[in-house]
């Protein structure tokens, strides 16, 4: 029943006191505020479950001793709390009778303390068991769970996980033996049989992230890119699960069967090379993770192609059109339905037309396709390819100005007698000696001409270049006997063909490829005919492929790479455009003493300290934090320190003075 003001109660009384006649005690040993979180977490539990304990309260008095009809919360302040916030969102009365228990006996101040500091907590063990047998033994979604204690669903979960554990697991953790941290690196599995194996491996005295890295190191992660390439939904459609960690930022979790992702991929890559086959006309199409060397593969390039007249005038048309839509809508945020669908239908029309490049008939019927999984997660068609048994045979070498007379007479047939009997016969070879001696002389004539004429040496060194750089070895006929090589760096680095310089050659390679003439025997005609500007454009292309500036341990070569720095100070080479330092590109895979270092030098002492006593992974994880965007690079990549030339001093000429 309600107590009236003139009531006068007992030690001990419980009593029903309306919650608008609470008041917070001025003797509450609790000075600092509750958390906004504990309250909503209480009120959740009161509005499900009631007050499972009553507070305790004292009658208010006014200064004169008279009770002013309110009560004073001694213990139970955070009840208190929630019950009016449950009040203020309209699920309890103002006015709600709550049962309170009156002490008039203690001090409200020692009880309040003593009610804060003599209670012992639950162990978080108990509660992860306790939040599963709701789960198990009543149904309760995380959902329903959550909204009973006031916490949130994936509180629930994490919970839920760890009441699940393996009973070794769960034994160590009661003990002591193991750290919440490492439990939560066990749980990112449900498998008890692997943690159990875990654990055995590891022992209980292993960091967090090793234990979370073994216990994923058979899945595959949802950033690589065979992941990405197939797609979550896809793999579980096949059958796939995905493992996710509830406790950290997994990226999208770990897909648990690597050949089942493997097949997807494999497949789906098939698919693309057989779509591309049957629609191009191409003789064959092969699907590969990797790009395949060592194959003997030459390749082809595509090459313009002259548009009919009417192609040309609708792509004009098109093109105005486009260029007039662009100029009447410019200044609308918003374009109207009707503008936006013509746009993509002129857009779609033109890419219609293609880049005006194609690939002869004749090499699509003999050539191939590589369709190859770049690092990002896309599928990259590699067109052109062509197999040794493909390749055409050379056509005969047409005949010298000797061998047109006769032929070259072998060394060993010079002095014999039907060598001399020939010697007045106007069709007879030509000795081999001498031949080898004319042409001698005719090299070096061409090395001396050649040495005096700066421009069609240029044309000479680009048209050498040029063969090695864009045709097939069988179809390379040059004098100077100029070798390029390309060493292919995707051994020392994969993945190094989709980076942006990468890219960028290969984008590079690809606009020379299709302006060059189809037949080695026509390059020389149209090296002569290339401006100052395109002739310098090919070259640095053609020169750029051969540059190897690897420091390979088997191969030391100290000038080479003295002549890279000198490259680079030529070229401006600054690398801040090209890397940058990440856990798999650089931070990963030094010791923590060069991690430290780098911080040091972009950020600064404190930040290198800061992180100094962090576990490798996690160091690395936040260094790469630390340093995006600061441009700092590993004194590999550093932009080499300019050497001034040696000046020497020469010593006076001296001269007889002589009178």
């Amino acid at each position: 029943m309600t107590q009236q003001a003139h009531i006068v109660h007992q030690d001990g009384d419980v009593i029903d006191v309306p919650l608008n006649k609470l008041k917070k005690s001025p003797r509450n040993a609790r000075r600092t505020a509750h958390a906004e979180a504990d309250i909503e977490a209480l009120a959740a539990s009161i509005a499900v479950k009631g007050v499972l304990q009553a507070p305790v309260v004292e009658p208010e008095t006014d200064e004169a001793g008279a009770a002013t009809g309110c009560y004073l919360v001694t213990i139970g302040e955070g009840r208190r709390l929630a019950l009016a916030l449950l009040a203020k969102r309209k699920t309890l009365k103002k006015s709600e009778p709550v049962r309170c228990v009156v002490d008039l006996a203690n001090d409200p101040h020692e009880i309040s303390l003593d009610e804060n500091i003599t209670r012992s907590g639950m162990h978080p063990a108990d509660q992860f068991e306790a939040f599963r047998r709701l789960s198990e033994d009543r149904g309760l979604s995380a959902e329903e769970i959550a909204a009973r204690f006031g916490v949130g669903a994936q509180v629930v979960r994490q919970r839920l996980r760890l009441g699940a554990v393996s009973p070794a697991l769960m034994a160590h953790y009661r003990a002591g033996a193991l750290t919440l941290d490492q439990l939560m690196a066990y749980a990112v599995s449900e498998d008890h049989a692997r943690q159990d194996q875990v654990l055995d491996l590891l022992g209980t005295d292993r960091p967090a992230y090793l234990i979370r890295r073994t216990m994923t190191e058979t899945k595959v992660t949802a950033t690589d890119r065979r992941a990405v390439f197939v797609g979550a939904e896809a793999y579980a459609e096949a059958g796939g699960t995905i493992l996710r960690d509830l406790f950290t930022d997994d990226g999208g979790g770990w897909f648990e069967d690597p050949g089942l992702l493997d097949r997807l991929a494999a497949e789906k890559l098939a698919g693309i090379a057989d779509s591309v086959r049957e629609r191009e006309g191409w003789k064959w199409a092969e699907a590969h993770i990797d790009y395949p060397r060592a194959l003997g593969l030459a390749r082809v390039y595509p090459h313009p192609v002259e548009r009919s007249q009417e192609d040309a005038a609708r792509m004009a048309a098109l093109g105005e059109e486009y260029d007039a839509l662009v100029s009447e809508w410019d200044a609308v945020e918003e374009l109207p339905p009707e503008i936006e669908a013509r746009f993509a239908e002129i857009d779609a029309a033109l890419q219609a037309f293609g880049d005006g490049t194609a690939f002869d008939p004749e090499e699509i019927a003999r050539g191939g396709v590589f369709v190859i999984l770049g690092q990002d997660g896309v599928a990259r068609v590699e067109r052109g390819l062509i197999r040794p048994e493909d390749i055409p045979a050379p056509e005969p070498e047409a005949e010298s100005e000797g061998e047109e007379a006769g032929g070259v007479l072998r060394a060993e047939e010079a002095g014999s007698e039907e060598a001399e009997e020939a010697e007045g016969d106007a069709g007879a070879p030509l000795s081999e000696r001498l031949v080898l001696d004319l042409t001698a002389h005719r090299t070096l004539a061409l090395r001396d001409a050649l040495g005096a004429s700066p421009t069609v040496a240029l044309s000479a060194v680009v048209h050498s270049l040029a063969l090695f750089a864009f045709y097939p070895p069988y179809d390379r006929a040059s004098c100077l006997d100029i070798k390029g090589v390309t060493a292919h760096l995707d051994g020392h680095a994969p993945g190094i063909d989709d980076t942006r310089a990468g890219r960028s050659i290969a984008e590079r390679h690809e606009s020379l490829a299709v302006r060059l003439p189809k037949a080695a025997a026509d390059l020389w005609t149209f090296v002569e005919s290339l401006g100052a500007t395109d002739l310098l454009d090919l070259l640095a292309h053609c020169a750029s492929l051969t540059v190897n500036a690897v420091r390979a341990p088997f191969d030391r070569k100290p000038g080479a790479w003295a002549h890279a720095d000198r490259l680079a100070q030529s070229v401006d080479l600054d690398m801040t455009g090209y890397w940058t330092p990440t856990v798999a590109s650089y931070l990963g895979r030094v010791t923590k003493t060069r991690i430290g270092e780098a911080v040091r030098e972009a950020v600064s002492d404190e930040a290198a300290e800061r992180i100094g006593g962090m576990k490798k992974p996690d160091m690395a994880s936040e260094a790469e934090a630390l340093l995006a965007g600061k441009g700092w690079l590993p004194s590999l990549l550093r932009a080499p320190v300019p050497v001034e030339p040696e000046v020497r001093t020469e010593a006076p000429e001296v001269t007889d003075q002589a009178a």
